[in-house]
């Protein structure tokens, strides 16, 4: 069996992490030109730049003769910098785009940015070694033959890796995004010039975001049959609109705290009617991505977006999962005085031994220089709060859901909106106070900034193995459930990330697996084990 046939691998010898790590290099490097024209369009993106029509014909015409980066003065004119022009007006649902091969399933914000986008996915390969390795061991085998997937993620270049190797793997793919900020509309466009079905652009409203699901869901000719979500807004889309189809799902991958949550109140109220697979909750997704990413996304997003000097200013995290812990560490170690709300005993009492203060919100809302939720919970800041918060306090949010800040009582007549540059509004009270909002209270770090690539290929290959699980499984062996990852599968995923950094695992020797009841193959650990 495939599962059976990735999982053999061990690398438990110097000898074969040196033949690994030899054999997943990369053959190929940006030159030098590639990496400052990557620098530029990864700096902040200028705001409502009006380019004048010669100047923009003059790029077009220069991106029409050259598909790579040239170098010189072409060079930082060809560059993507991600400025606005005319038509960025007009929806992308008003246009008629196709791309070099007259493939017209898709609905991005602009085509002709395909180059752009394809040297960023370029870059995020790199970075993305597990998932690049699982490509090139399964890619013969087909795992995923006849699946067909429905995604809805954020768009990103490491998004992108991951779509191109679920196709690799067999699959065929129509996907859409979850957030209607994070979309890297260039990605999106590199994607759509593949031939790939891809619905999302940056800036979406509420309704373009439901029409971009439903077109991916309800297409002529094709009906999905596994769906990978973060939010579980796909599964809720064709639960609600498509029971039927619905009911047709092998199943269902979740990545996030939201999601999964969505997915265990479906099985408990008995509406579920398919086998769904948690990965948030996984090792590898739990730690790397929440703990890891977060602690290197949040200080990324709050320079970028407010450019503020962290050392003395106070800090409220609401939440101290991993996600709130990651936060913290962060801001501590650049010298902001940190507390934190908790509602868990256990998180509060971790939160005390690692330094922090935990307070209630009502006690310390006045003094906040930043405040940031990371709960997955609802109205956690209410207007009481907002309308307490001091004069230029920053305020966002680093959950999945937009549900944590109530932005919604924030668009009252009396209080004024201000734009100050993409996703950064000032918010102003009658009396002169305003607060900072990111992201209109969306996720912070993959709306302004973004995550590492190599954290991402870890929680990708999860997503990935966990598709290829579901998709494979005989009859029975799943029920209409939420699972966890299978233990060695997530040891399969840390296996492969580990030639990056040059690891060599000890071995257990017969004896001593046999003291410790264990397989010298794996799992270690029990699934009750924390880590």
């Amino acid at each position: 069996m495939l599962a059976k046939k990735l999982l053999s691998f061990k690398p438990s010898s110097s000898e074969n992490f040196e033949k690994f790590h030899d054999s997943e290099k990369m053959n190929s490097s940006l030159d030098e030109s590639g990496e400052e024209a990557y620098r530029a369009r990864a700096g902040r993106k200028r705001h409502s730049v009006q380019l004048d029509k010669k100047l923009t014909s003059q790029l077009h015409s220069l991106d029409r003769r050259s598909s790579t980066i040239s170098t010189g003065t072409a060079d930082s004119l060809s560059s993507y910098t991600g400025s606005s022009s005319e038509e960025d007006d007009i929806s992308p649902r008003e246009k008629a785009q196709k791309n070099s091969r007259g493939f017209s399933d898709f609905c991005v914000k602009n085509i002709e940015h395909n180059a752009f986008g394809r040297r960023e996915i370029e870059i995020a390969e790199q970075e993305m070694p597990g998932l690049m390795a699982l490509r090139r061991r399964a890619e013969a085998d087909k795992p995923l033959q006849g699946a067909k997937i429905i995604g809805c993620t954020h768009i990103t270049a490491q998004t992108a890796v991951l779509v191109e190797t679920l196709a690799a793997l067999g699959a065929s793919i129509r996907w859409s995004a979850c957030n209607i900020y994070s979309t890297q509309n260039e990605v999106a466009a590199a994607l759509a010039e593949s031939g790939f079905t891809i619905y999302a652009w940056k800036g979406e409203t509420e309704e373009d975001f439901w029409w971009c699901i439903d077109k991916c869901i309800n297409a002529e000719g094709w009906q999905p049959n596994m769906i990978l979500d973060d939010g579980g807004d796909a599964t809720h889309w064709l639960l609600k609109k498509y029971p039927a189809m619905f009911n047709m799902v092998k199943g269902i991958v979740e990545e996030s705290v939201t999601g999964v949550h969505r997915l265990y109140q479906l099985s408990k109220s008995g509406k579920l009617t398919v086998p769904a697979m948690n990965v948030n909750d996984s090792v590898t997704k739990t730690k790397f991505d929440n703990l890891y990413s977060c602690r290197e996304s949040i200080l990324d997003a709050l320079k970028r977006t407010t450019d503020v000097m962290f050392g003395g200013k106070q800090v409220l995290i609401c939440g101290y999962g991993e996600v709130g812990k990651g936060c913290s560490q962060a801001l501590k170690g650049l010298g902001a005085i940190v507390s934190v709300t908790e509602i868990d005993p256990i998180c509060a009492l971790q939160a005390c031994m690692d330094g922090f203060r935990v307070v209630k919100l009502d006690e310390v809302v006045r003094n906040c220089d930043v405040l940031i939720t990371c709960t997955g919970n609802k109205n956690v800041v209410t207007r009481s709060h907002l309308d307490r918060l001091k004069n230029g306090c920053i305020v966002c949010n680093m959950g999945h859901s937009n549900t944590e800040i109530d932005v919604a009582s924030l668009r009252t007549p009396e209080l004024t909106w201000e734009k100050v540059r993409s996703q950064v509004d000032h918010i102003i009270w009658p009396d002169g106070k305003r607060i900072i909002l990111l992201a209109e209270g969306r996720l912070v770090n993959l709306s302004c900034s973004s995550v590492p690539s190599f954290v991402v290929s870890i929680t990708a290959t999860t997503q990935a193995l966990a598709l290829i699980e579901l998709f494979n499984a005989p009859a029975g062996r799943y029920k209409q459930d939420v699972y966890l990852l299978p233990k060695k599968m997530d040891e399969y995923v840390a296996s492969l990330h580990l030639p990056t950094f040059d690891a060599h695992l000890t071995e257990l020797t017969d004896d001593q697996a046999k003291y410790l009841g264990l397989n010298k193959a794996g799992p270690f650990k029990p699934n009750y084990y924390r880590y």
